[in-house]
């Protein structure tokens, strides 16, 4: 029968099932420290994408069994000239052309809705660091794919923290932030500060290190900062917030935010850390991580793991995580392809 390509959507409950057992025994195989490959997140995935976003699913069969999967994201608000795409192969059905065909599919795709650039992550081992397999990046650069963006993984074990350390560097940064008070929540964005999070949002594009990565800057607002909290929710994301509000001005300058999801309690996310150009250097960035980290250590007693990704030339962030106790796991790169 050989191999064969079949595009599925949210109605499909029997290919969504078929394409969540292929991530979940890829996952266990890659990153065997992850957790759980999430059912609901996956799902959600489907049923609920980001806002701006238009997926199109497909999957792979060789000889009638499921072998992998395409997931690609066409953004339509901004970056209409690119997409993102995760291509994924079951460890058992590898290097017997699944990962090719699903790439042709990727292309086809691609020029049907006019998009000139897709970017796709895969991840590799640091020198003396765990294993990984090398095979994402190998066929990243097979299909004519450049590396631009060089990221770590780096996690924070909750059960080696120093809590004494982290009170003090919460203290001590502080001290530093005379005219800002801290505000928190849980879950979605106070309106009172809905429009201050959508622009440092949207700034993200613009103020992180992107290497070579062609990739405009988004933008948020607070209807697609709804639309992102209603997609969350949907995934079952409990989400964790601190920010930095300037006294003078009653904006929000200054936000971070971790979350966890439903099917491992052990483990979350540190999320988006951005503080605004014009109120740099008050430490604002290390208060509200501090103060967020002890929050939810306070609030999630099986607390583990904290997994963050930094782009490997962002030494101001990378030293603000190590300060806190994260440390490196493994490397991560962007491969960009132009069509």
């Amino acid at each position: 029968m050989g191999i064969t390509i079949a595009p599925f959507d949210a109605a499909d409950q029997a290919a969504i099932d078929e394409a969540y057992r292929i991530g979940a025994a890829a996952n266990e195989a890659d990153l065997p420290d992850f957790p759980p490959f999430c059912r609901r997140r996956f799902e959600a995935a489907v049923r609920h994408p980001m806002p701006g976003n238009a997926p199109r699913w497909a999957l792979a069969r060789l000889d009638g069994v499921p072998a992998g999967y395409l997931g690609l994201d066409l953004p339509q608000l901004d970056n209409t000239d690119n997409s993102t795409v995760d291509l994924v192969v079951h460890p058992r059905y590898r290097r017997r052309g699944v990962g090719r065909a699903l790439h042709e599919h990727c292309l086809r795709l691609l020029g049907e809705h006019g998009r000139k650039r897709v970017m796709g992550m895969a991840v590799s081992a640091l020198p003396g660091g765990v294993a990984r397999p090398e095979a994402g990046g190998a066929f990243a650069a097979a299909v004519g794919a450049r590396p631009v963006l060089a990221e770590v993984r780096r996690r924070l074990a909750t059960e080696r923290l120093d809590r004494a350390a982290l009170d003090a560097l919460a203290a001590g940064a502080r001290a530093h932030a005379s005219g800002y008070r801290v505000v928190r929540w849980q879950g979605d964005t106070p309106e009172e500060y809905a429009a201050d999070v959508a622009y440092l949002d949207g700034r993200l594009m613009t103020d992180a290190p992107l290497g070579d990565l062609e990739w405009e800057p988004e933008q948020v607002d607070v209807a697609r900062l709804r639309g992102t909290e209603r997609a969350l929710d949907a995934r079952g994301r409990r989400r964790y917030h601190h920010a930095a509000v300037h006294e003078a001005t009653g904006r929000v300058v200054a936000w971070t935010l971790i979350d966890l999801g439903p099917s491992a309690d052990w483990h979350a996310f540190q999320q988006i850390t951005i503080v605004d150009p014009a109120h740099r250097g008050h430490r604002l960035g290390l208060l509200t991580k501090a103060e967020n980290l002890r929050w939810v250590l306070g609030h999630e007693p099986a607390l583990r793991a904290i997994d963050t990704w930094n782009a490997a030339e962002n030494r101001h962030m990378i030293t603000i995580n190590e300060q806190l106790g994260f440390r490196p796991v493994d490397a991560w790169t962007d491969w960009q392809l132009t069509i």
